[in-house]
């Protein structure tokens, strides 16, 4: 499966380097391109009384035209409405030479109700709003009771950002090529694009290696090769010991809730770190998660000293102030035990963020996750938030440069990103998640599968998915108690697939 996701720039090299290669030319891959959205059109929406084809003066208007003509030609009705000429002597002035369809200005065009409108004006390179003649088109289109389709990205979309640059077309469904742009799947982008189709055009999968893209789409096969799966002579604690700080006494539920989670997602040993005034509420509710009192450093000292657990989650209910910086500060200390800071935790350095960076990066390996949503992440970097340019996936990848941390920026479009560049888009998110507790539970995920070995982002990413699969699964009216035991379910079925294609690949069996 393609999980790699190219940026409108990463697309233009991969055209080039294709063309380079043979045996298309520029002109062979528009071919192709207005080949496969014709036969899409044709099978979905072969009922149309008519295909009204906008088309602007480059490159996507030209697959407009070789759509226009292949679309005639089967003998559909079909109206193209120009805006702009294309550059002579181009691939779409060629595309324009040879669609016997004569256009229209885009100034005089009427959608018809019952048609498909297919807007062919501007591919996801735009970077600036539409404006006049095409900015009214875009209007009548979306007022009108038709279907809509987009060629590439809906026009008025920033590809990279998924952010309106303006008026933008409506789509119901979107066609693009090769591989997937961060603007089809950044919100409002994704809405935006409606249906998503990724068509195969010819262009050389061979050209990923030139290009070496960083940004993925969230998806097993990212990650699945290394889900720590048991081995047969396995014990407790080589499955990894997770340690969970609790609030205090009226506080307490959102550290069980990591903890459960942490322990169902395969770590071999959950401990609930607790203050002295919270150890009888959480003994009443612990029964193979352990409990061990820690009031201040010199407790975790010797927690850490003698139990050795290899994950911690800071943050679910804690309490937000000094003490909670005091045990963040002490576990960056700690080598070499994995970190999640969640919630309270992060809340916490909002006047102090330097503090915290620094101390993560006193060491060269990446340890730390930190799990910011909207209104955390601008507490700790309200420069990056506060900026008006770049997407989410840049403002994720700078934060985590800067805080020596994977980062997983929350979000109906979460986006998870390393120090080292290589961010990915979730996409399988639900508003299911939206109800308390949520995020305690997919703290305990991530650290339960990093205990068990599985590198930071890679952790982030499939805690991610797995968190939100979970919650599909469940439906309307899960609350985070549901979560953790479906996360099981869900883990232990991708661990399943995961040795099935394994097992085919080694028989040389296509999975």
């Amino acid at each position: 499966m393609a999980y790699e996701i190219l940026t409108p720039v990463e697309m233009g090299k991969a055209d080039k380097l294709t063309i380079a290669a043979g045996p298309y030319d520029g002109y062979g891959l528009m071919l192709n391109a207005g080949s496969a959205i014709a036969h899409r059109l044709l099978a979905d929406d072969g009922d149309a009384s008519a295909f009204h084809i906008l088309c602007g003066p480059g490159n996507n208007g030209g697959d407009g035209y070789v759509v226009a003509r292949l679309l005639a030609e089967s003998g559909a009705s079909v109206h193209v409405w120009s805006y702009g000429k294309p550059a002579a002597q181009t691939d779409a002035a060629m595309a324009l030479q040879d669609c016997p369809v004569q256009p229209r200005p885009i100034a005089e065009f009427q959608p018809t109700p019952g048609s498909v409108i297919v807007d062919a004006l501007f591919a996801a390179g735009l970077n600036k709003a539409v404006t006049g003649e095409a900015a009214e088109a875009i209007e009548r289109a979306n007022a009108a009771a038709a279907r809509r389709v987009a060629v590439d990205i809906p026009s008025g979309l920033d590809g990279l950002t998924g952010l309106p640059l303006g008026p933008v077309f409506h789509a119901g469904r979107t066609i693009t090529f090769f591989r997937k742009k961060p603007g089809h799947l950044l919100y409002p982008g994704r809405t935006l694009c409606g249906e998503l189709v990724v068509a195969d055009i010819g262009i050389r999968k061979d050209v990923l290696a030139a290009i070496k893209p960083r940004c993925f789409e969230n998806t097993p096969h990212l990650w699945c090769e290394r889900l720590p799966a048991p081995e047969a002579n396995t014990h407790k604690y080589k499955r990894g010991h997770v340690a969970v700080f609790s609030g205090g006494a009226t506080a307490t539920g959102a550290a069980r809730l990591s903890a459960l989670a942490a322990a169902r997602a395969g770590a071999g040993a959950v401990t609930v770190l607790s203050p002295g005034e919270a150890l009888a509420v959480n003994a009443a509710h612990l029964t193979s998660i352990m409990l061990a009192r820690c009031d201040h450093n010199q407790d975790l000292q010797t927690f850490v000293e003698t139990r050795k657990a290899s994950a911690f989650v800071l943050g679910p209910g804690f309490g937000i102030g000094e003490r909670a910086r005091a045990f963040a500060l002490a576990l960056l200390g700690y080598q070499p035990a994995q970190l999640v800071f969640d919630a309270d935790a992060i809340t916490s350095f909002e006047k102090h963020p330097d503090v915290l960076f620094h101390a993560a990066g006193s060491t060269a390996e990446i340890r730390l996750v930190l799990t910011p949503h909207e209104g955390e992440f601008k507490r700790l970097f309200p420069d990056i938030a506060g900026s008006e340019t770049g997407s989410k996936v840049e403002r994720a990848r700078e934060a985590a440069a800067r805080a020596h941390a994977i980062i997983i920026y929350k979000g109906a479009d979460t986006v998870i990103a390393s120090p080292d560049g290589r961010a990915a888009i979730n996409t399988n998110g639900t508003p299911l998640l939206a109800t308390a507790g949520s995020g305690d539970v997919l703290a305990g995920l991530v650290a339960s599968l990093m205990a068990q070995g599985m590198p930071p982002f890679e952790a982030a990413c499939a805690a991610v998915f797995i968190h939100a699969a979970a919650a599909r699964s469940l439906g309307f009216g899960l609350i985070a108690e549901d979560l953790p035991a479906v996360t099981a379910i869900v883990l232990g079925d991708l661990m399943d697939d995961w040795q099935q294609e394994k097992s085919a690949r080694n028989e040389g069996v296509a999975p």
